[in-house]
């Protein structure tokens, strides 16, 4: 008799440790008696603590613990626990996220985390996922009774059935079917189903304009395109004829918006021309519909997914097309760690999957634009609208119409061309970028202004709630009797007026009109965006107001007139692409207006209508804003001529915050500028303060500062780093 041989041997397993620590940013070295695939997440012994981490190799070694012991300077602990039969990061995505690591100065688990709902992140906890119970036949034979009998044959002919769907059909038969054994009861996670309509709506008939647009971008071989297409020019049809020739040959479609906002409208055109299945993914879904969503993908049952930032990370395994609608939105960019622009991941993914990727936008930034005039982008131009006309854009004089003694709110112009368009049943849309009533309270006898505790920011105010709110931690207060900073009991001045104060001005001057607000106010519960919108569409309401979320990419029909307060409020502000932000928004707000057969007019209600951004809005031109805005970055050495890495220190403790900005000047050498310190506001009981890195050679300043961050001892968990940030103030 042969005796079998003792098989000795184990795996090597490193894993990334889930850990804020940048200092803990590299892979430990455990043990494992199975062999434990890439990218799945384990439980492993940490100091006292057990952490969630992924596993980055596994290596089969025939030595015993002793040897490796001998072999590594010190025992190694046993994995705990192997919490995924298979990977939830693939290889592009694991690839993907150390490629990230290095491109934002990020660690790898933050990277990792990023890809993942939040269900599945390696976040060291349990969380729950939604199970339901189903059921399916047992090997027991059973006496049944006919109507049993009815209920066993359902389930037999459909293999397994959802236990709830099986109650309503049969009431309590299923019960007594599982009490009988003739059923086994059993749970599964529970499934989203692809959204589809059955109702197709047919291709619309493609102008020249955008046939010529098509045909350049599917009969050339280039893999970045730009398309630069005025408002109303059908950029949309565009991409959706893209999607169904990519479709029809059996690969994937991820079709990027900037917000939340505009998802409803392009999921209702994507599901209406498309019987395949559609797969939603934004931040109004709650943790487990996003984890639902993500399945969709990973499990191959979703061919077109529409979403926001976060669904450039989904697990596609064969992407066709990547659209990425409204490139220039700030909304792209991720302001925490790790500070990705969805663009650069989606440039990424292409050249994984070959696949072409159609960066699209009616302002594009001035970044993606100096691109394509290099040729480093496939620019494609559509400079006429659908209906062949632009709207009628009037600049209105807020200082010399408030000399007149008109409203500081609506002005004349507007009020007039309000009461035209309602009285001929048309629709109006008002855009004001700032919330609230009021936009700060300041003392009568002290002037100081009242401002949140946690941050050195004023706050609003807000009649609907009655109370005081901070618009970036949202701490809210009631308005205090006395004055905090002088005691005084004389009251307050207000200043400033927000979306809640313009809507009660629109019912004072057109009584009976009815309205709609979208604002962060009111689309904080689930849906509410879909909701406000639709009821738009049907018409329930003559105008829609609210902040930047209205601005742009929506489509209605009956929308004859837009008006914009403030328009060139955002021009005050001190960061050096406050005008591309203004241009932006003016631009995308006008183009809202006579989208269809009835021609459209806008008025921009300005404090200084001679300035380069408001007339170049006036005429509709975006080369000319492009030419003159570049002669600025150009001598400021602005980007695109030069990059920026910004280095933010933060801590509850002000001693901390000087200590590490000190030492990261006094480290930070190389051949670019070191702008700093600048000391910013306080935000959420931070205090900060920035160094910026100003330079020619980006690869030269990553290096740098990655060396910094390991070289030097100092506190780098109170460290942000923002790799070609969007905003500087």
């Amino acid at each position: 008799m042969t005796t079998p041989c003792k098989i000795i041997g184990m795996y090597i397993v490193e894993v990334w440790i889930e850990h804020p620590v940048r200092s803990l940013d590299q892979t430990y070295s455990y043990l494992s008696n199975v062999e434990i695939l890439q990218g799945c997440r384990v439980s492993v012994p940490f100091g006292v603590k057990q952490l969630t981490g992924f596993s980055e190799s596994c290596t089969y070694t025939e030595e015993t613990e002793e040897q490796i012991k001998q072999r590594f300077g010190f025992s190694l602990k046993f994995i705990s626990n192997i919490i995924d039969e298979q990977p939830l990061i693939n290889e592009e995505l694991h690839d993907l996220a150390l490629w990230m690591k290095d491109q934002t100065l990020s660690t790898t688990i933050s990277c990792f985390q990023a890809m993942l709902p939040s269900i599945v992140k390696p976040l060291g906890k349990d969380k729950h996922r939604v199970k339901e119970k189903w059921v399916k036949l047992s090997d027991e034979e059973v006496n049944l009774t006919p109507k049993q009998l009815q209920a066993y044959l359902y389930v037999q002919q459909n293999g397994k059935v959802k236990y709830s769907t099986l109650r309503e059909m049969f009431k309590t038969i299923p019960h007594t079917l599982v009490e009988k054994n003739a059923f086994i009861l059993f749970e599964e996670e529970r499934d989203a189903k692809p959204i589809e309509n059955e109702v197709m709506a047919a291709p619309f008939a493609l102008l020249d304009s955008q046939n010529k647009a098509m045909h350049e971008i599917t009969d050339t071989e280039d893999a970045v395109y730009l398309l630069h297409g005025v408002t109303g020019s059908g950029k949309t049809e565009v991409y959706l004829q893209l999607a169904m020739e990519c479709l029809k040959q059996g690969k994937q479609v991820l079709i990027l918006v900037p917000e939340i906002a505009l998802t409803p409208q392009m999921i209702e055109r994507v599901s209406s021309r498309f019987h395949n299945a559609l797969a939603i993914y934004h931040s109004g879904l709650n943790a487990q519909e996003k984890y639902e969503q993500w399945k969709l993908v990973k499990n191959n049952q979703a061919r077109i997914v529409v979403g926001t930032r976060s669904a450039v990370f989904l697990p596609f395994d064969q992407l066709g097309l990547i659209v990425m609608d409204e490139e220039h939105d700030a909304s792209y960019k991720q302001d925490v760690q790790p500070c990705y622009h969805a663009r650069d991941i989606v440039i990424q993914r292409g050249k994984y999957h070959h696949c072409k990727v159609i960066l699209g936008s009616a302002t594009p930034s001035l970044d993606s634009y100096a691109r394509a005039l290099r040729h480093v982008y496939h620019l494609v131009e559509i400079k006429e609208r659908i209906n062949h006309c632009f709207a009628d854009i009037t600049l209105v004089d807020m200082k010399r119409a408030m000399m007149h003694g008109e409203s500081f709110i609506l002005s004349d112009t507007l009020k007039e061309k309000m009461q035209k368009q309602l009285a001929s049943h048309k629709q109006i849309i008002l855009l004001l970028n700032r919330r609230g009533f009021h936009s700060q309270l300041r003392c009568k006898s002290c002037q100081e202004v009242i401002r949140c505790p946690h941050c050195d920011i004023a706050m609003s105010y807000h009649r609907d709630i009655g109370k005081m709110k901070c618009h970036t931690c949202g701490y809210e207060m009631y308005v205090p009797r006395i004055c905090p900073h002088c005691g005084s009991g004389d009251g307050f001045t207000t200043f400033g007026f927000g979306t809640e104060r313009l809507e009660e001005e629109v019912h004072q001057m057109f009584p009976g009109v009815k309205t709609l607000r979208m604002d962060a106010d009111t689309t904080s519960r689930k849906n509410a965006h879909a909701k406000i919108l639709k009821a738009f569409e049907n018409q329930e309401a003559e105008i829609l107001l609210g902040t930047q979320m209205i601005a742009k990419g929506l489509d209605f029909p009956n929308v004859t007139l837009v008006g914009i307060i403030n328009g060139d409020e955002g021009l005050n502000r001190t960061d050096f692409r406050s005008a591309e932000a203004t241009f932006d928004l003016l631009m995308q707000a006008s183009g809202r207006s006579g989208r269809k057969d009835t021609n459209g007019e806008v008025v921009i209600q300005v404090f200084d209508p001679s300035h380069y951004v408001v007339q170049c809005t006036k005429e509709q031109n975006y080369e000319k804003f492009f030419m003159h805005e570049m002669q600025f970055r150009k001598a400021g050495q602005y980007p695109p001529y030069t990059y920026l890495i910004a280095i933010t220190v933060s801590s509850t403790q002000q001693n901390k915050v000087d200590h590490t900005s000190l030492l990261l000047m006094q480290h930070l050498q190389g051949n670019f500028k070191v702008i700093g310190i600048i000391s910013l506001l306080k935000k959420k009981d931070l205090y900060r303060q920035r160094i910026l890195l100003k330079g020619k050679n980006l690869d030269e300043m990553r290096k740098q500062v990655k060396n910094v961050l390991t070289d030097t001892e100092m506190d780098i968990n109170t460290i942000r780093i923002d790799v070609n940030p969007l905003t500087l103030d």
